[in-house]
């Protein structure tokens, strides 16, 4: 599925299930709550913290689809196309960040 689908579905799912797209602050918030999750299943999973017995079952894949889904409702409520947004950013990132990432003996 592409992101402009994903934004279509996001909107049928809204229109069928939901009562309407939480406003925008709403959303925001939701989104750093979201983000929180992921943050802190990577900083115990992957970095030094150790993580709990509780955080164990929870599944990264999911909660970073949560971040995608508040994302995509952001988009769809402010008239973005995430598409044509995505494809832009990542055709930007090439030209200028090639030969920099290339170059960077950190990376090497």
């Amino acid at each position: 599925m592409n992101i402009e689908n994903a934004q279509k579905a996001v909107d049928e799912w809204i229109d069928e299930h939901g009562v309407r797209y939480f406003d925008e602050l709403t959303n925001m918030a939701q989104l750093t709550e979201e983000v929180g999750e992921v943050a802190r299943i990577i900083a115990r999973r992957y970095g030094e913290q150790s993580e709990k017995e509780s955080d164990r079952q929870k599944d990264l894949g999911e909660e970073l689809a949560d971040v995608v889904f508040v994302v995509l409702c952001l988009a769809n409520q402010t008239g973005i196309d995430l598409q044509a947004s995505f494809d832009k950013k990542l055709e930007l990132k090439t030209e200028r960040d090639h030969e920099r990432h290339q170059n960077n003996q950190k990376l090497k």
